[in-house]
C-alpha cells in the first residue's frame, strides 16, 4: 500500500466501519458479509483489505465505537458514589438508568447488541474472539461488578433480609436484563413481538426494581 497519512488511514477506516453499522441496523450482524460491505462503501474487496484483514476486525472497532457511544458507566458510578442514599432508591435509581439507556437506544444500538448475542449462541468461537479482541469497557461487565458488590453489602444489612443468595439475584438480574432487551426489541423492530404485546422498558424496569428489592427484604411503594 502506498505510504499515506495517519489521518486518512482513521478516515478511511471510519468510513468503513460506519457504513458496516448501517448494515448491522438493517439486518442481523451475523448475516452481514463482505459482499454488503462493498456495495455500502462502493470500495473494492481489496480497498477493503488495504484497512482491514478481514470482516471481524471491522466489526470489533464497530463494537468499540458503540462501547463509547452507548455508555451508561459514568451515570452508574454517580449513583453508587452515594453511599447516604438507601438500598431501595439505590435499586430503582440503577433500573432507572438502564431504561433510559435502552430506550435512548432501542433501534440502533441495543439492535446490535441484541444480534451479538444471537452470535454467540450460533457461533461461539467466533464471538468469543470478536469481544476479546475488542478494545474499551463493556457496560454490562462493568454492571456485574457494580451490582455483585452492591448485592453483597445489601446482604449485610440486619433491615433487609434476602428471600434468596445474592448471587442467585444477580444471576436473576442478568436473565431478566436479556429477557428486557428481547421483549422491548422484538416489540419495536418486530411489530409485537413473539408474545404480541407491546414492551415498554420503562415499565418493565420499574417492575425488575421492584423484584430485586423485595427478593432483599425491602420495601417497595
Amino acid at each position: 500500500m502506498p505510504k499515506v497519512s495517519e489521518e486518512y488511514i482513521e478516515k478511511k477506516k471510519d468510513y468503513i466501519v460506519d457504513c458496516t453499522y448501517k448494515i448491522c441496523l438493517r439486518k442481523p450482524v451475523e448475516m452481514v458479509t463482505m459482499t454488503d460491505l462493498i456495495q455500502e462503501t462502493g470500495l473494492s474487496q481489496g480497498g477493503i483489505y488495504r484497512f482491514y484483514k478481514n470482516l471481524d476486525e471491522i466489526l470489533c472497532d464497530m463494537i468499540a465505537g458503540m462501547r463509547k457511544n452507548y455508555n451508561f458507566i459514568d451515570r452508574l458510578e454517580e449513583i453508587t458514589r452515594h453511599k447516604e442514599i438507601s438500598f431501595e432508591e439505590t435499586v430503582n435509581k440503577v433500573c432507572g438508568t438502564l431504561a433510559d439507556a435502552m430506550e435512548e437506544h432501542l433501534l440502533d444500538i441495543q439492535k446490535i447488541n441484541f444480534d451479538l448475542t444471537v452470535l454467540a449462541i450460533n457461533e461461539p468461537e467466533r464471538a468469543a474472539k470478536i469481544i476479546e479482541e475488542t478494545k474499551g469497557k463493556g457496560n454490562f461487565d462493568y454492571l456485574a461488578r457494580v451490582t455483585m458488590p452492591l448485592l453483597l453489602e445489601a446482604a449485610k444489612d440486619k433491615k433487609l433480609i434476602p428471600k434468596a443468595e445474592p448471587e442467585a439475584i444477580l444471576r436473576f438480574l442478568s436473565a431478566s436484563y436479556v429477557g428486557i432487551e428481547m421483549s422491548c426489541i422484538l416489540s419495536a423492530c418486530y411489530s409485537k413481538g413473539l408474545m404480541h404485546v407491546d414492551s415498554n422498558p420503562r415499565e418493565l424496569f420499574e417492575v425488575l426494581a421492584k423484584s430485586i428489592i423485595l427478593l432483599f427484604g425491602g420495601e417497595v411503594k
